[in-house]
């Protein structure tokens, strides 16, 4: 049973995913840092001060300054901030993974052209296989 989950481990589908998802937790930090650091300050600036990430409505109808001290308060409240920045995040994310694939698709270049199993017959136009020396449905003789 070691044995084979060694070999499983082992193989290069499991490790590049276990890289891929190294590489991808690393990224969304970056992500993070990104949208919360750099993205979301001037656009809060440009909405007239406003933190994203502190805007929710309050369901409990109690007032709070922020969203943090209504959560630390249990009261019940949609945290809208934290849902546009997390929307903001995916898209960046998104994207940036898009671009990768599309690089590396270009890199590998167009796939390879599928080999030829089939013919048609001159005859009555039907498809045969390439080795064929008779069509199977008229009878005519085909020339190699």
């Amino acid at each position: 049973m070691l044995k084979e989950f060694r070999d499983f481990a082992m193989r290069g589908n499991v490790i590049d995913l276990a890289v891929g998802v190294v590489i991808g937790v690393a990224f969304g930090a970056i992500v993070d840092s990104l949208v919360n650091d750099i993205i979301m300050p001037p656009v809060g600036l440009l909405l007239g001060g406003v933190d994203f990430s502190d805007i929710f409505i309050n369901l409990s109808g109690t007032d709070y300054p922020s969203l943090e001290a209504a959560r630390s308060a249990g009261a019940p409240v949609i945290a809208i901030g934290s849902f546009i920045n997390t929307i903001l995040h995916f898209l960046i994310i998104a994207f940036a993974i898009f671009i990768l694939v599309k690089q590396i698709n270009r890199l590998r270049g167009p796939a390879p052209a599928p080999e030829v199993t089939t013919k048609e017959c001159p005859a009555c136009a039907t498809t045969i296989p390439i080795k064929a020396r008779r069509c199977p449905n008229c009878t005519s003789e085909l020339y190699v």
